[in-house]
């Protein structure tokens, strides 16, 4: 799936949700912000139980019912789905980290690159998934995922990634979407997913 693909679909994921709200409100269903924050976390559930979109923007949902369930109001879900609606309209460098990574991980395996997230189990120990040297694939722990990203998806930890294969391809694909891929220090298959902008006096 091309980049310009995946954009429409996110944008179209937003403004399916706001026009939900808008219709919500005209209804009587909603009168207040946290009313607001409420409808649209059922929203979504509902949508991502139901798969009522394309598996592509699934992440987005998950991301955004996160918000929505752990900070309540203050996740200010409308805001969110306003900015991810204006910024699929326009450049992809108007996106946000999160979905700018989304967007270089898709482009990734339309180029036909093994893509998937593990969990700590698969990640390490005598049950880590079993990896081949040879292959183009990229491997992200779940529990590093879950915590490289602010409110407002933008970055705020590296991102540890085990990458096998033809690197310098993979970095190409990234950069084109405003990240890096940086080998670690001494390390063979483990590397930092940095976006641009984002510093770490710690890397």
């Amino acid at each position: 799936m091309s980049t310009e693909s995946l954009i429409r679909k996110s944008g179209h994921l937003a403004w399916c949700a706001m026009i939900a709200l808008l219709l919500a409100k005209r209804d009587g269903q909603v009168a207040s912000e946290s009313q607001e924050n409420v409808f649209l976390t059922r929203w979504l559930a509902t949508a991502l139980k139901q798969r009522r979109f394309p598996r592509e923007v699934t992440r987005d949902i998950e991301w955004l019912l996160k918000q929505g369930r752990t900070l309540g109001s203050m996740a200010k879900l409308r805001e969110k789905l306003d900015y991810q609606w204006s910024s699929c309209i326009g450049e992809l460098s108007a996106q946000n980290d999160l979905f700018r990574l989304t967007y270089a991980l898709e482009e990734a395996k339309e180029k036909r690159w093994l893509y998937r997230v593990l969990t700590d189990r698969e990640w390490t120990g005598r049950n880590a998934v079993v990896t081949n040297a040879s292959e183009n694939a990229i491997y992200i722990s779940r529990s590093s995922l879950d915590v490289i990203f602010d409110d407002d998806g933008n970055q705020i930890n590296p991102l540890i990634a085990r990458i096998m294969g033809n690197v310098s391809e993979l970095d190409s694909v990234f950069d084109s979407c405003g990240w890096k891929v940086r080998r670690c220090q001494g390390e063979t298959v483990f590397f930092q997913l940095i976006a641009s902008g984002f510093f770490c006096k710690n890397c």
